[in-house]
């Protein structure tokens, strides 16, 4: 005969996360199953004997349903109202006694605006600032056209991962995540795949945001050691005069060239310009401010919890609502520049259509990618009715913010004097450092980017070297390790390949061949066969969807 102090029904189910286990702060009545405790051991704060007979009855019934789930037929699985409520549960303690779960309050949900800007908040990114250097590669008709395109393909994609979960029968899946659901349908592999397709979203992140926190920080030294100094800033021949000065930072010689050559100079009111080669030598964009920022971030990984930081997301917010009014004021003041040449370039006009339109895709791949959290996101949403809607609402706002700014400053870009391949991956380096609006811009990116830098450092951590090592913090000697990793690669592109497009670009098609079209597609469609609802037209079509993908992918490297 079994013992009675063991567990009868066991909370794990198949193909089940193991996370959960050993947690007595939060009980789930349905995601956890009840020990079966002797009456004599329920004790109360008083240590009075409280046992009643709804108690005992209720304790016999899920000691009859404990000895059924030793059969492999889930049906014989305990329903959920035979199940105790978190206020009837008890852990037993090999002491002698049990003891009433704690903490087992429900999470406070959210309406529905709150998750739309939730959603709209996660998805806005680094990825904005390129979004005018797509729509200028893939000319500016095609590019509009493959930003709606983009935009609806992704949110599909993301409505699949939304309701995976659903698709699985006879199994609680109310906490999994869409890695678990890659592990029910293809076991180990589908688990570390998309756990390393997730690696490469986050760490091409962390790779995007030291380039750019290398160069904020060096034009925001830049604009406050030429206002200390009385230093101004002329343009050569790439540029434009006025109070709003715009400056091509290279010679359009090859259409989607990268250039980072400065070609426009330093000169201070009667000084000689020989006083400038130290502070010019020491703060340098490529060569030193990448490592100073060594010094400030590499210790915040290692911190232990990242928890601290999580409390100034609300910068993104304020950071990319001041960009929209950035962008605003300058179409203003700059006016539209457009002309239509379809299929030829002129000297100041791209055409509409360019075969570089692939670099656009790769940006939108990542720029729309949320599909990893996406389910987490959506739980705390109070009207769980309303989920896809909520989910279009948002994306319908992520695309007219991607298409405003870059409508925008594509349209008000001055050409002539200026041509259109003068504008940069990051839009924002077509301004001088010594432009006051522009500065701010930069100054509250730099700081967003440092409380946010850490975080994606934990979330890596978190997801290696709990795959690896079983602990977030295994010590610290591993986490500095993998932090000196990640950090190198940070200070590597930042040197030798400051691009922020074409990063953005090749992590956003990689992540984007698995996460978005690969396994939502094949999920579908095998959770459509298993309930002999499968079609030609649909299988068609979701394979259409893989080979996107793949096609996207490969056409990055072909840019």
């Amino acid at each position: 005969m079994e013992d009675d102090s063991k567990p009868l029904l066991s909370s794990e189910q198949p193909g089940e996360s193991y996370s959960h286990q050993g947690s007595t702060d939060s009980l789930d009545c349905k995601a956890k199953r009840p020990f079966h405790v002797e009456p004599r051991n329920i004790v109360a704060d008083d240590q009075l004997e409280r046992v009643s007979s709804e108690a005992s009855i209720l304790n016999s019934r899920v000691h009859y349903y404990g000895r059924l789930t030793g059969s492999s037929d889930r049906l014989l699985s305990p329903p959920n109202h035979v199940i105790p409520g978190p206020e009837e549960i008890y852990i037993y303690s090999p002491l002698g006694t049990a003891f009433k779960v704690t903490g087992s309050e429900r999470p406070s949900k959210n309406p529905s605006i709150i998750t739309i800007f939730a959603i709209w908040n996660t998805m806005m990114g680094t990825s904005v600032l390129s979004i005018p250097w797509g729509i200028k590669q893939a000319g500016f008709t095609m590019g509009v056209i493959i930003l709606v395109f983009t935009g609806l393909l992704m949110l599909y994609c993301c409505y699949i991962v939304l309701k995976s979960p659903k698709g699985i029968p006879y199994i609680d899946t109310s906490d999994w995540e869409f890695p678990d659901v890659c592990r029910y349908y293809f076991g180990k592999f589908g688990q570390w795949s998309s756990l390393v397709f997730s690696m490469v979203s986050l760490i091409g992140a962390m790779v995007v945001y030291w380039v750019l926190m290398s160069n904020f920080l060096y034009n925001t030294g830049q604009f406050i050691y030429n206002y200390g100094h009385n230093v101004t800033v002329s343009d050569k021949e790439w540029g434009t005069n006025g109070s709003d000065k715009v400056l091509c930072p290279y010679p359009p010689t090859t259409p989607g060239g990268n250039g980072s050559t400065s070609v426009f100079f330093l000169h201070g009111g009667g000084n000689d310009t020989s006083d400038d080669v130290p502070f010019q030598h020491w703060w340098s964009k490529t060569n030193t401010v990448p490592f100073y920022l060594i010094i400030l971030l590499l210790p915040l990984l290692c911190l232990r919890s990242a928890s601290f930081f999580a409390r100034f997301t609300f910068l993104g917010t304020i950071s990319v609502l001041y960009l929209l009014t950035l962008v605003t004021v300058k179409a203003v003041r700059h006016g539209f520049h457009l002309e239509f040449h379809w299929w030829d370039s002129t000297k100041f006009y791209v055409p509409e259509f360019r075969i570089f339109f692939p670099q656009l895709t790769g940006i939108l791949t990542l720029a729309f990618f949320i599909h990893n959290c996406i389910i987490t996101l959506m739980k705390s949403n109070k009207h769980q009715e309303n989920n896809v809607r909520d989910l279009s609402v948002a994306y319908l706002l992520v695309g007219l913010t991607y298409l405003y700014v870059g409508v925008m400053v594509f349209a008000s870009f001055p050409s002539p004097p200026l041509p259109k391949d003068c504008i940069q991956p990051n839009f924002l380096d077509n301004f001088s450092s010594s432009d006051a609006m522009v500065f701010v811009a930069r100054t509250f990116l730099l700081f967003q980017m440092i409380t946010v830098y850490p975080l994606l450092g934990y979330l890596v951590r978190v997801q290696i070297m709990g795959q690896l090592f079983g602990s977030p913090y295994p010590s610290f000697f591993h986490v500095l390790a993998q932090n000196i990793l990640i950090v190198g690669a940070g200070v590597l592109m930042a040197k030798f390949y400051p691009n922020i497009g074409s990063i953005i670009r090749f992590s956003g098609a990689t992540c984007g061949l698995a996460l978005v079209f690969i396994f939502p597609a094949l999920i579908h469609m095998i959770s459509l066969k298993r309930q002999g609802n499968l079609r030609w037209p649909s299988a068609l079509f979701h394979s259409f969807l893989i080979l996107l993908g793949l096609t996207n992918l490969v056409a990055q490297f072909l840019m």
